[in-house]
């Protein structure tokens, strides 16, 4: 459902906007009347961003850099003039093992790719909204913050839930809001960048299939979402409507509070 205007006369910047829900609520909330930032580290976020008309800008950069994360914030208000909601939406596990099968470069990577680029994004951002008087912050984090075969990506996730809570407490007085959903598993078209580049061994699918058993069974309503149904509280916790929430983590897991 498409609220129109919802967005008039606002700035997002999205990341993690070339695929998956970070696509999907880039294109919602261009569609509802906003100007939106297309940030990924994926060149082909410029032809998902042209979909959005001249509301929207792509932008390619690596979030899990401070670098990054400053040159995106700089395109937004370059381009747009100002910057009034960020959707932090990058992340997602690379590898699905038990704890002790990780290897610690692998445990590194994991939080460089789930933790740090809300880290920076957040940082970079800040000041400009502290300038401005305003602002809003949505992290996406996750319900696996209790999971099997997926402990480092807990812990980033973990994280993102700290900064949300945090955040909201520090910046309130500057009438800036941090918020975040929590999604469970999700069913998303095939990644045109797979989470793991180097291929799953057949020991790691079976890994992912007791995942899916496990995210299924302990949701309340047996299933996984969709992406339609994580874009609608994302953009619902943006909007103004959502003027008296902050530091609240929305679960958006059929019923599992991870």
């Amino acid at each position: 459902m498409i609220f129109e205007g919802r967005f008039a006369g606002k700035t997002l910047v999205v990341t993690g906007a070339a695929q998956g829900i970070g696509r999907a609520v880039a294109l919602r909330a261009a569609a509802e009347g906003g100007n939106v930032l297309f940030v990924d580290r994926a060149d082909f976020v410029d032809d998902v961003a042209s979909e959005a008309g001249v509301g929207g800008r792509g932008f390619v950069c690596d979030l899990e850099t401070y670098e990054g994360a400053e040159a995106a914030m700089a395109e937004a208000i370059g381009h747009f003039g100002a910057i009034d909601i960020l959707i932090n939406n990058v992340g997602g596990a690379i590898r699905m093992r038990p704890y002790h099968r990780f290897e610690p470069q692998q445990i590194e990577a994991e939080i460089r790719r789930s933790l740090m680029p809300t880290l920076w994004c957040c940082h970079a951002v800040i000041p400009h909204l502290t300038r401005r008087g305003r602002g809003t912050i949505v992290n996406v984090s996750s319900n696996a913050t209790r999971g099997i075969h997926r402990v480092p990506y807990s812990a980033a996730k973990g994280g993102i839930n700290a900064i949300t809570q945090s955040l909201a407490m520090e910046y309130a007085s500057g009438n800036i809001r941090v918020v975040a959903t929590a999604p469970g598993g999700t069913e998303a078209p095939t990644r045109r960048v797979p989470r793991n580049a180097d291929g799953d061994t057949a020991e790691e699918k079976e890994w992912m299939n007791e995942v899916v058993k496990q995210v299924k069974k302990s949701s309340f309503l047996g299933r996984y979402g969709s992406i339609d149904e994580q874009v609608a509280p994302i953009l619902f916790l943006a909007s103004d409507e959502a003027s008296y929430v902050t530091g609240n983590i929305l679960h958006v897991a059929g019923g599992d509070l991870g």
